[in-house]
């Protein structure tokens, strides 16, 4: 069975365990160093203050998480925000990530962000540390590429590209007045 729930920060040993494999085998994060659990858990409660962080279960397993956060952080920008997803490395390719993904936009639609965003390492040649999965993913999941930044990241000895993509999820009506997204209500 199936579950998606918003995560709690009981849930950082196990979400921290999928985020260190792609610290240490992959290009995916430029993250050099897996951080310490102290700081995984400052990280989950700065999202958790004001976007949705989800988590993904399958029996019970907890197999990937996703979560927005602040695109820019100035106040004209608070309709939009950047998206991020870890499944379990073993677990990919299943579904599960686009039903994360999509779970997460809806709660996004629901607060009123209108612009999802994704920063994804894409490589100048793929190789055993990155490859165009992420780009692909998002792709089908509607997701067009509006910006490439070239030999920005440097990790395991080689240079990588970083692409932004971005999703359009809401009407862009002018607003009565300016405003800020508050924080979400329902916290654990």
């Amino acid at each position: 069975m199936i579950e998606i729930r918003e995560a709690s920060i009981a849930d950082a040993p196990r979400l921290l365990e999928i985020y260190d494999y792609y610290v240490r085998n992959t290009a995916i994060t430029f993250e050099y160093d897996t951080p310490t659990l102290e700081e995984f858990i400052a990280r989950m409660e700065n999202v958790k203050r004001r976007y949705p962080y989800l988590v993904i279960e399958e029996n019970g397993q907890i197999e990937g998480y996703a979560y927005a956060g602040v695109f820019k952080d100035r106040a004209a920008y608070d309709w939009s925000c950047e998206m991020t997803i870890y499944m379990d490395h073993a677990e990919r390719k299943r579904g599960m990530g686009r039903m994360i993904y999509e779970a997460l936009e809806e709660k996004l639609k629901e607060i009123g962000i209108l612009n999802l965003y994704a920063c994804i390492g894409y490589p100048i040649e793929e190789d055993e540390y990155l490859t165009k999965n992420s780009a692909e993913f998002h792709a089908h999941l509607g997701y067009t590429k509006v910006g490439e930044f070239h030999k920005c990241g440097y990790k395991y000895g080689r240079w990588y590209d970083m692409i932004w993509m971005e999703k359009i999820v809401g009407e862009h009506r002018t607003p009565k007045k300016n405003r800020t997204i508050p924080p979400l209500a329902h916290r654990d």
